[in-house]
């Protein structure tokens, strides 16, 4: 059933709204995005904003990755916004942030030596990209640089 098929809800002063065929369903006030929903000029316009943003984000994100700094965040936000309209988006941010809950849980359950070999591991890692980044893009290898400050 697409979105301008469906019924409007059934009220009576002093009820609570429910949707026809859904008596289990309580609907409390309109999202502000159903209003933008209503027209069809709204949905496409909210259809390419939101692909548009959302795409841009995770665009931006993926290639932030490698670097350091918050390259998962920004993709994980335009998860957020893609799946404000498309339901193949809401299903892979819940699959996201079930697996994000499953390593934390995991790393949680962990004794605090593995946790600081962890968190060491992924200084480690942190440091060897950003001397990655700095030497592919400027030609400058901080660690040759770093021995010889510490030779002086």
């Amino acid at each position: 059933m697409q979105q301008h098929d469906r019924q409007p809800p059934t009220t009576t002063p002093g009820q609570t709204t429910t949707t026809p065929g859904h008596a289990h369903r309580e609907l409390h006030r309109p999202h502000p995005l159903d209003r933008i929903r209503a027209t069809p000029g709204g949905r496409l316009a909210l259809k390419i904003g939101a692909g548009t943003l959302g795409g841009a984000l995770v665009v931006l994100g993926l290639i932030l990755v490698p670097l350091p700094g918050p390259g998962w965040l920004i993709v994980i936000a335009g998860l957020a916004v893609l799946a404000v309209e498309y339901a193949w988006a809401r299903h892979l941010l819940r699959f996201t942030r079930r697996q994000l809950h499953r390593w934390t849980d995991w790393l949680l359950r962990r004794s605090w030596p593995i946790r600081a070999l962890v968190g060491a591991g992924g200084f480690v890692l942190v440091a060897v990209v950003v001397w990655a980044s700095v030497r592919v893009s400027f030609g400058i290898d901080l660690a040759a640089v770093t021995w010889g400050y510490l030779n002086t």
